[in-house]
């Protein structure tokens, strides 16, 4: 059992006090919320139903932009329902469980990323090998592999906040919970436990940027033996994987590998992360990529005869 002490609930300070801002907010992340929800399934429908974009690649950009409506839609209903509720609070078992979520899809996220800088290794450096290593089993198994990877990192986190005791405060300043803002409440010493949520969590997350960032190195140096086009297109394939790595890892290094405090940045660093990175993924992948824009466009003109008809 969880030793709440008096604690059965949390109360969010949210972003701002200001009930005209409060509004204006509400209608700025409905739209924006609403936005990762279209623009990620878009990307997922497209991948599944064009034959043109039967590949690996395109069977992991589409499980990552799903990933991203989970991982954003842990927090941003919740953020919506409470810029108009006078009251903004959440009970400790569903604090808890935000956590979970929120780093279960996290580390998902961090582990797709590296199986699809695998996938453009194997497409760039070892093209003869390409179809025979990365088949749709691989994918899957790679896929399951990255789900189990966020399931261990995110129940390590619980774990070490589960029997944290909260005995007097429970107003939490930011707009969900997460590790550091229940440490700063727990009537007890926690400066082991906020060193092993770092080892935890800021590990993982260096580690697997180390890993990215050395594996599209060793792509970019391998691309000079290539031919102009083909460099040229291999460069606007990683440049979108490259962009998203530096959008996602930026602000959790931030977040994460700092001494156990928080700060009122934290608020805007987080939704950086939770709202902005997940409605950019779209944009960044479609835009970059002349495959997706022709198969949405072919979707497109598939969907407008069939309303004709």
């Amino acid at each position: 059992m969880v030793q709440t002490g008096n604690v059965t609930e949390f109360i969010f300070l949210g972003l701002s006090h200001n009930l005209k801002i409060q509004r204006v907010c509400f209608i700025l992340f409905l739209f924006l919320y609403a936005s990762i929800v279209l623009g990620n399934s878009l990307i997922v429908l497209i991948v599944n139903f064009s034959k043109n974009l039967d590949s690996p690649m395109y069977f992991l950009l589409s499980h990552f932009s799903f990933v991203e409506i989970c991982y954003s839609s842990t927090t941003s209903p919740k953020l919506i329902a409470d810029l108009l509720a006078e009251r903004k609070s959440i009970s400790l078992e569903g604090c808890l469980t935000q956590v979970f979520f929120i780093h279960f899809f996290g580390g998902i996220e961090m582990f797709v990323l590296i199986i699809m800088a695998y996938d453009r290794y194997l497409a760039i450096c070892k093209p003869l090998h390409y179809m025979s290593i990365m088949n749709r089993w691989i994918c899957g198994l790679l896929v399951g592999t990255a789900w189990l990877g966020g399931f261990l990192h995110s129940t390590a986190q619980i774990l070490l906040i589960f029997n944290l005791p909260f005995c007097d405060s429970n107003v939490i300043d930011h707009y969900f919970c997460d590790v550091l803002p229940l440490l700063e409440l727990a009537c007890t010493d926690t400066f082991f436990i906020g060193l092993r949520i770092v080892a935890n969590g800021g590990s993982l997350t260096v580690v697997s940027f180390i890993i990215l960032l050395s594996s599209y190195s060793v792509i970019l140096f391998h691309l000079r033996g290539h031919s102009k086009e083909g460099r040229l297109k291999a460069l606007s394939t990683c440049a979108s994987h490259v962009t998203v790595v530096v959008l996602f890892f930026g602000p959790c290094v931030f977040i994460y590998l700092r001494p156990n405090t928080t700060c009122y940045m934290d608020k805007m660093v987080a939704i950086f992360y939770t709202v902005i990175t997940p409605l950019l993924n779209p944009v960044i992948y479609s835009l970059r990529n002349a495959e997706v824009k022709n198969a949405m466009r072919k979707l497109w003109v598939r969907m407008v005869k069939q309303g004709e008809t």
